[in-house]
C-alpha cells in the first residue's frame, strides 16, 4: 500500500496501537496478570436471604423486616441439594476464569465454621448444619479456576459493631473505643481464618464506606492478608488500599482511569435469589455487555444467586450456558485482550490482542460491511472468529480507510467477532484525513447502503453536507443536485429520513451508542443510525434525560423501551434497550428518533460502588 505521508510527518502523526494502549495503562505488575487476562468472573451471593427471597442484609437494615424475623431464615437455609462440583462445572462452561463467593455479607452470617467470638455461622446456627464454603473453594481450586472470597467489613448483627440498622446504632466509637477495637479484632480474626484455610487469590471487600481507613485499621488488615499471600489481589473497597476499581451495576460510558477494573453486574435487579424479580436481561444482552467491558479493557464479574437448597435458577443457568457458547468460539478475542481502538477509528466495540498484533471488532448486527479509519497498516488476514470457512475480503478506499466486506459472512446470534491480524503492531493515526463527499458523490454512489453509511458518518462527525443542499425538513419538494447518475434508492432514503438529516449536528461521543448518531438542532432529539439487522435490542447508555417517546424516523412506528440497572435513588442512568421489529427495519439503514424532555444531558462520570441500597 502506497503511503502519501512522508516519514517525518508520519512519525509526528501516528502512534502504534500498542502505544495507545500503553499510554492509557501503566506497566502491570506481575501479580495482576491473571486478573487482567481473565475478563470474566462469576459472583455468587448465597446466604439465608435466599430462603424468603428478600434483599441480602439491606432488608433489615432498611427496616423492611425486623432483624429478628430476618434471622429466622436460618431455620430454612437447608443447602439440601447443594452440589459445589456442579456449580464449578457450570462456571467453567461459562468461560469464566475465576469466581467470587460471599463468605459473609453485611448480615454477619458466615458460610464457614468461623471460631471468631460471637460469630453466627451456617454450620452452627442454620438448618444446613454444615460448612458450605469449604467444599466450593475445594472444587474451585481443583478445577484450576482462581479463588475469590467476598468479605463484608460491616457486620450489622455483631454486638461489637457500632451500626445495627439505618435508624439504630449500638454506640458511638468515640464513646466506646474499646468495643470498636474488639470488633476490629473480630473481623481480622475472620480474615485470618479465611486466609489460612482457603489461601484465596483475590479478596473482595465491601462496605468500607461506613468507616475511615484509620478506624478499619486498613493498613494493618492489608499486612495481615499479605502475610499469607504476598500476591493476593484486593479490590478497591478497603478505603482505596486495593488494586482495582469496582464499578457496580452501571456499565461505564468512559473507560475507567485505573488500568485494572471489574464491573460487578446482576442478571436481573437482585444480587441474591429473589423469585419475584423477573427483570432478567436476555442472554444476548449479557454477551454484548461482556464485549462492551472487554472493549474498555475491564473484567465482567457476573452475579448469580442460588436458592436456599443450593440449586441455581434455570434463568441464570441459561445465561451462563449461552455465555459459554460465545466464549468457547471467541477465546482469542476475549482472554488476554486489551482496550480497543478509539471510536474515531471504528464506530463500534473492539479490542487488541495481548501482543498488539491483532484487532478484534465486535459486531452486534448482521450487515454488509464495516469501515476502519486512520489505519496505516495492511493486515495479513481478516477472518471471523470461530468460523474458519468464512470468506472475508477487504480493501482500502484511500491510504488509511479500510472497508471489510461481510456479504458472505455467517453472523453469530449475539456478537460476531472479526479478527484482523498484522505482521507487527498496526499503526493508527492520531490525526488522519477523514473521508469527504459532496451531496452529488453520495447521490451517484451505485451502492445505496454505502452511500447512506457515508452520509450518516459525515453527519455524526459534525459535517452535515445536507445543509443548504436543497433538502427540506419533511423530505418533500427537495431541490437536491440530481444528475443522470443519481441513485434513486439513495434519494428515496434521504427523503424518508429527512428529519434526521435536516439541520442536525454532531452525534453522541463514544461510549453511549455502538454506532453513528446525530442530534437535532435544539438537541432534544437523538437520532440513532442503526445498521443492518441487530441481533438484539439497540442499547443506549449514559442518557440522564427522561425519554418522552421513541419512534422509527420516516415511518411513524412508536417503540417501547426498557431500562435496566437504574437505581431509583441514584443519579446514574441505567442502560436503555430498544427493540425494533424486524419487519420495520430499513434495508439500507434504520433511524431511531429518541425524543427527550429537554436538551440532551450525558452521564460521563465515574461509576462508583453502591453505598446505600434503599
Amino acid at each position: 500500500m502506497k503511503k502519501r505521508i512522508t516519514g517525518a510527518v508520519f512519525l509526528g502523526l501516528m502512534v502504534s496501537a500498542c502505544h495507545i494502549n500503553a499510554q492509557a495503562k501503566p506497566d502491570e505488575i506481575k501479580k495482576m496478570e491473571w486478573f487482567r487476562n481473565a475478563k470474566l468472573g462469576i459472583f455468587i451471593h448465597w446466604g439465608i436471604y435466599s430462603v424468603n427471597g428478600i434483599s441480602e442484609s439491606w432488608s433489615f437494615f432498611n427496616n423492611y423486616i425486623n432483624h429478628e424475623n430476618y434471622m429466622k431464615q436460618l431455620n430454612g437455609f437447608s443447602a439440601s441439594d447443594y452440589k459445589p462440583e456442579e456449580w464449578v462445572r457450570l462456571i467453567q462452561e461459562s468461560g469464566a476464569k475465576y469466581a467470587v463467593i460471599t463468605s459473609k455479607h453485611h448480615d454477619g452470617i458466615s458460610l464457614w465454621n468461623s471460631e471468631a467470638e460471637n460469630a453466627i455461622t451456617i454450620p452452627h446456627q442454620s438448618a444446613a448444619k454444615k460448612d458450605v464454603l469449604t467444599p466450593f473453594v475445594s472444587a474451585l481450586k481443583n478445577s484450576g479456576l482462581k479463588t475469590g472470597i467476598y468479605f463484608s467489613l460491616p457486620d450489622w448483627s455483631h454486638p461489637y459493631y457500632d451500626v445495627n440498622t439505618r435508624t439504630k446504632k449500638r454506640y458511638e466509637i468515640r464513646n466506646d473505643p474499646k468495643k470498636w477495637d474488639q470488633f476490629v479484632s473480630y473481623y481480622q480474626t475472620q480474615l485470618d481464618e479465611l486466609s489460612r484455610q482457603y489461601k484465596p487469590d483475590l479478596l473482595w471487600f465491601d462496605g468500607d464506606w461506613e468507616h475511615s481507613s484509620e478506624e478499619w485499621k486498613a493498613p494493618q488488615t492489608l499486612s495481615l492478608l499479605k502475610k499469607y499471600n504476598s500476591d493476593i489481589i484486593i479490590n478497591s473497597r478497603l478505603n482505596n488500599h486495593g488494586d482495582y476499581d469496582t464499578p457496580e451495576q452501571g456499565i461505564p460510558v468512559v473507560t475507567p482511569k485505573n488500568p485494572y477494573w471489574e464491573l460487578c453486574y446482576t442478571m436481573n435487579d437482585s444480587w441474591g435469589y429473589q423469585p419475584f424479580d423477573n427483570h432478567y436481561k436476555t442472554p444476548n444482552m449479557i454477551v454484548r455487555t461482556l464485549a462492551d467491558v472487554i472493549s474498555m479493557g475491564g473484567n465482567l464479574l457476573l452475579d448469580i444467586g442460588p436458592k436456599a437448597d443450593g440449586t441455581i435458577p434455570e434463568e441464570q443457568t441459561r445465561i451462563l450456558k449461552n455465555l459459554g457458547r460465545w466464549t468457547s468460539k471467541n477465546k482469542d478475542a476475549i482472554y488476554g485482550t486489551r482496550q480497543g481502538i478509539s471510536f474515531e477509528h471504528y464506530k463500534g466495540k473492539s479490542a487488541f490482542s495481548e501482543d498488539g498484533k491483532s484487532i478484534f471488532l465486535y459486531l452486534e448486527e448482521a450487515k454488509d460491511f464495516v469501515k476502519i479509519y486512520g489505519l496505516a497498516s495492511k493486515p495479513l488476514s481478516v477472518k471471523i472468529a470461530g468460523d474458519e470457512n468464512s470468506k472475508v475480503n477487504f480493501l482500502f478506499s484511500n491510504d488509511t480507510t479500510m472497508m471489510i466486506d461481510l456479504s458472505e459472512v455467517k453472523f453469530d446470534q449475539d456478537v460476531t467477532t472479526i479478527q484482523l491480524t498484522f505482521s507487527e503492531q498496526p499503526t493508527l493515526l492520531k490525526s488522519f484525513k477523514k473521508e469527504s463527499f459532496s451531496v452529488t458523490d453520495i447521490l451517484e454512489n451505485r451502492n445505496a447502503k454505502a452511500a447512506v453509511y457515508d452520509l450518516a458518518n459525515l453527519i455524526h462527525n459534525g459535517s452535515n453536507i445536507m445543509d443548504h443542499s436543497g433538502l427540506t425538513h419533511d423530505g418533500l419538494e427537495m431541490h437536491l443536485p440530481k444528475t443522470a447518475k443519481t441513485n434513486h434508492e439513495t434519494l428515496k432514503w434521504i427523503s424518508k429520513h429527512a428529519e434526521a438529516l435536516y439541520e442536525t449536528g454532531k452525534g453522541l461521543p463514544g461510549g453511549h451508542y455502538s454506532g453513528m448518531s446525530a442530534l437535532s438542532k435544539d438537541r432534544k432529539t437523538i437520532y440513532l443510525f442503526v445498521e443492518g439487522i441487530p441481533t438484539g435490542p439497540v442499547a443506549l447508555k449514559g442518557i440522564k434525560n427522561t425519554i418522552a417517546r421513541i419512534r422509527i424516523a420516516g415511518e411513524g412506528s412508536i417503540l417501547d423501551h426498557k431500562i435496566y440497572n437504574k437505581l431509583y435513588w441514584s443519579e446514574t442512568p441505567g442502560i436503555m434497550y430498544i427493540d425494533i421489529p424486524k419487519q420495520r427495519l430499513d434495508k439500507n439503514m434504520t433511524v431511531l428518533a429518541i425524543l427527550l424532555d429537554k436538551p440532551v444531558e450525558l452521564h460521563r462520570e465515574k461509576v462508583e460502588a453502591i453505598e446505600s441500597n434503599l
